[in-house]
């Protein structure tokens, strides 16, 4: 019931700010605006979302809470930055200074802290969903986004009023091609630090490693932003030299991350192997991405639809299993670990019976 209720209030938050941010956007740009803006800013959305989807093939996040994140950074977090860096920008004119520094001393601070207060909430109400650094970028990256392509929606529309559309190509090209990744790559800092929070007993940690990764991310954003108001030729310069190579750090990052979760997939599941409750070929399957593909044209080719959907739910499992044997081990894990542990093994043992082809295929190694 809590639950439900819970979703309720955040529903009515976040169609309440979009469609405030929405009236706000179409003040600016017009209708027309509004909807050429729209259809531009969603060019970049598919692809970025299905990058971070590819990068999360171990176990996947739930799908509710991938539309928090991306309905927060789209409609909360983009209507309280609105309104924030608005209201900064005439304070700064009103005292005689320029509205346009609050770009750089105004706006990271606002619009981090908005998005990452997402992952914040999916920290301290869903702590079990974050099992390691992958986790803590897909919900950075969704949030992100979402946010990005709001922002998009304004600066676009805001071009297309322009007499021939002049600044519409390269509006789209520094926002949708060039730098698609740039409010997803600040956040993610924040993202890493929730993720060491999540894996961690201690209140110092628990608090700090999202409060530092916050300050990664303002300052990330800060020097995006200096750059940018810098003019074309100096923004191009500092891309090249400094947001690039942070941008390849932090997709390095992220393989690196998920490498690791192979590894701790196979480390977690031999034990499991060696008890009896999972085979030595299926450990070598469900610890590899290429080999959970295999297993999955396996299973279709053996029993269809069907079959591949039970292979797909046992080695999503599999990965859930790992993860808790993780939180086990650091003491991180909840007081029914053990139940769940059996549970889950148990849940595995009547998907297994679902796709294997006769008594005692093991399947695909």
């Amino acid at each position: 019931m809590r639950a439900t209720i819970a979703w309720v209030v955040f529903a009515a938050l976040a169609i309440s700010c979009g469609l405030l941010t929405i009236l706000a956007i179409t003040s600016e740009t017009g209708l027309g605006g509004l909807r050429t803006g729209g259809l531009l800013a969603f060019v970049p959305v598919v692809p970025v979302i299905s990058l971070y989807l590819w990068l999360d093939r171990y176990e996947a996040e739930p799908p509710s809470l991938l539309v928090f994140a991306f309905s927060w950074g789209a409609a909360v977090a983009t209507f309280g930055a609105l309104v924030i860096n608005t209201a900064s920008g005439e304070a700064i004119r009103a005292s005689g200074g320029d509205p346009t520094t609050a770009a750089v001393l105004v706006a990271p601070f606002v619009e981090e802290g908005f998005k990452g207060l997402a992952l914040v909430l999916v920290l301290v109400l869903r702590r079990q969903e974050v099992d390691g650094v992958i986790d803590g970028l897909v919900y950075a990256g969704f949030t992100g986004t979402g946010f990005a392509f709001v922002e998009n929606i304004l600066y676009l529309g805001r071009s297309v009023t322009e007499p021939g559309w002049a600044s519409t190509a390269p509006v789209f090209f520094l926002r949708c091609v060039a730098s698609p990744f740039a409010h997803p790559l600040f956040t993610s800092a924040i993202g890493v630090g929730i993720a060491i929070a999540a894996a961690s007993r201690r209140p110092v940690v628990i608090v700090g490693a999202p409060l530092v990764g916050y300050l990664v991310a303002v300052s990330l954003h800060g020097a995006w932003n200096l750059s940018a108001s810098q003019g074309l030729s100096r923004f191009g310069a500092t891309y090249v030299a400094v947001q690039l190579p942070i941008f390849v750090g932090f997709v390095a990052l992220a393989l690196l991350a998920r490498r690791r979760e192979g590894r701790l997939i196979d480390r977690h599941l031999s034990v499991y192997a060696r008890t009896g409750w999972l085979a030595p070929g299926e450990v070598g399957m469900l610890s590899s991405l290429s080999g959970r593909a295999r297993a999955r044209r396996w299973a279709t080719a053996t029993g269809g639809r069907e079959c591949r959907r039970a292979m797909r739910d046992f080695q999503e499992l599999s990965s859930e299993l790992a993860f808790l044997r993780e939180k086990m081990l650091r003491g991180t894990a909840t007081a029914d670990a053990r139940d769940l542990e059996f549970a889950m093994l148990a849940a595995m043992a009547a998907l297994r019976g679902r796709f294997l082809s006769r008594p005692g295929d093991a399947g695909p190694s």
